[in-house]
């Protein structure tokens, strides 16, 4: 929690101000805010456990050797911190010996902050976190990032079946899609392409709030891809009406 508080501060300095922009290589932005939050995290992370490692968006994988590692984006919706939309978190979370023991996800435009730890629930503050109890189709909520990122991947006619079926769906991309569905707020968060520093964090907030998270063949995975978190009831229909194109080139 010290940790996500020292990159709130960070995040909300440069918020709506003048900031720095660069592009990545893979012609992606990256900002001041995401850089300076990672750099701080790395070295306090190496000050408080020196034997841990970090996976982070980027400055990359510094956890060959470690049984522990963190697993952190500096800044989840980059595109949307520096167009000013508040909706954008850090997200933190760590992994001991290939299982996720806790995740944060901490949102301070939006004055909002998950977290689970194993075996202990998901939590919103003082409020426990439970997904829905919708077992039809067409009376569920549904989420994702954007369908042009499906129609990029090729896999817009899953997508256009799992929505066409919904009773209503909406672009609440990023990481909040996915506690909307931790919070029983909708039934499932639908991405066809992210990374493990994107899903970590998320991953166990929904599953500790009762939910599931895989990627689009059922295998349980924070390693990137692709990813749909549901309540767990809906999951294999939503499987399904995705899977249509699922192992096509």
């Amino acid at each position: 929690m010290g940790l996500a508080d020292q990159a709130d501060r960070i995040s909300m300095r440069y918020f709506r101000r003048d900031l720095r922009i660069d592009r990545k290589p893979d012609r992606t932005f990256v900002t001041q805010a995401d850089t300076e939050i990672e750099k701080m995290l790395r070295q306090e992370i190496q000050r408080r456990y020196p034997s841990h490692g970090v996976l982070a968006e980027e400055f990359g994988d510094r956890s060959a050797n470690q049984e522990t590692r963190w697993i952190i984006d500096p800044i989840d919706a980059t595109h949307s911190y520096m167009r000013g939309v508040p909706v954008f978190a850090t997200l933190l979370a760590l992994e001991r010996a290939g299982t996720l023991e806790l995740g944060i996800v901490s949102a301070p435009a939006m004055h909002e902050r998950w977290h689970a730890v194993r075996g202990a629930g998901a939590w919103s503050g003082k409020r426990r976190l439970r997904v829905s109890e919708v077992v039809r189709l067409e009376d569920a909520q549904i989420f994702y990032a954007s369908r042009t990122a499906f129609k990029a991947a090729g896999r817009e006619r899953g997508f256009d079946a799992v929505v066409e079926e919904a009773w209503r769906d909406r672009g609440y991309g990023d990481f909040w899609g996915y506690m909307l569905v931790a919070e029983g707020a909708g039934e499932a968060m639908i991405e066809p392409e992210l990374y493990s520093w994107d899903l970590a964090a998320p991953l166990i907030i929904v599953e500790e709030a009762g939910g599931r998270l895989t990627d689009l063949t059922g295998r349980r995975t924070y390693a990137g891809g692709n990813a749909v978190a549901s309540n767990g009831v809906l999951h294999g229909l939503i499987l399904e009406r995705l899977g249509s194109q699922v192992g096509e080139p």
